[in-house]
């Protein structure tokens, strides 16, 4: 019987789907999954272990490191754990903290999902400031030219980025970054800082720094970000939007269901 179940299985149970199922089931508890490590868990040969995770890889549930041949979850298994929380659910649970957030810093915050290659806001509260950024809320750009998006790019497998964007970056401002290569060397950087940045990338005069917003199991499924004229993003305030965006990300996902 599979781990966390109670009930028997049913009798016309089909194995190869069970099989597959209980593999994806494993991401839960590891970030990589290897032949020897499935073939324990389900009691097959490795040969049978390998044909379940190629197979899933092939259908964009897992993806396959080039250098360690070990798996991760791939593109189709993180937009189905997207997609699961409703856009509407997800600013319903963001709002409050928001709104907290906007007052405590003096500055419009946004709420951010991936929508395909681009960023998509789907909510936001306006800082008290008289100058300020605005509300961007139905507002689709490029994600590569916005601190959101780079926080949901980072959160995809290194190869998938380029399958993103076939034919290379079109520039949105002159300060957008110009290739693949260097939008994925900014990547690495982004998942080792914890957040992004956007100095003037999307609009003149505009920066921002965003932070991952998780789910209970640590999914990136959203990105928070705090927008300012770019006057009042100094790099010696960065470090304090970062601080205070990542303890109301924390805030968000303990009220997420």
């Amino acid at each position: 019987m599979s781990k966390g179940l109670t009930t028997p299985p049913p009798p016309d149970r089909i194995e190869s789907v069970d099989h597959a199922l209980r593999v994806l089931s494993m991401l839960e508890h590891h970030s990589e999954l290897r032949v020897s490590m499935v073939a324990d868990e389900l009691g097959v040969a490795r040969s049978t272990a390998h044909r379940l995770l190629v197979t899933l890889a092939w259908r964009q549930f897992l993806v396959q490191d080039r250098v360690t041949r070990a798996f991760r979850a791939g593109t189709a298994l993180i937009e189905l754990g997207l997609r699961s929380i409703s856009e509407f659910d997800l600013r319903r649970f963001a709002e409050p903290h928001m709104k907290a957030l906007a007052e405590q810093l003096g500055e419009t915050v946004n709420i951010i999902v991936l929508d395909g290659a681009n960023a998509k806001f789907i909510g936001g509260v306006e800082g008290p400031k008289v100058v300020r950024t605005r509300v961007a809320t139905g507002l689709v750009l490029p994600a590569y030219a916005t601190s959101g998006g780079k926080v949901l790019l980072a959160s995809l497998p290194p190869e998938t980025i380029r399958e993103l964007y076939p034919r290379g970056l079109k520039k949105v401002t002159a300060q957008t970054r110009k290739t693949v290569a260097q939008l994925r060397e900014e990547l690495a950087y982004v998942q080792l800082k914890g957040y992004a940045f956007n100095d003037e990338e999307s609009a003149h005069g505009l920066r921002a720094i965003a932070v991952p917003v998780r789910d209970r199991i640590g999914r990136t499924i959203a990105a928070l970000a705090c927008s300012t004229p770019a006057s009042r993003m100094p790099k010696s305030r960065v470090h304090g939007f970062y601080s205070a965006l990542a303890e109301t990300a924390t805030l968000i996902r303990n009220d997420l269901p």
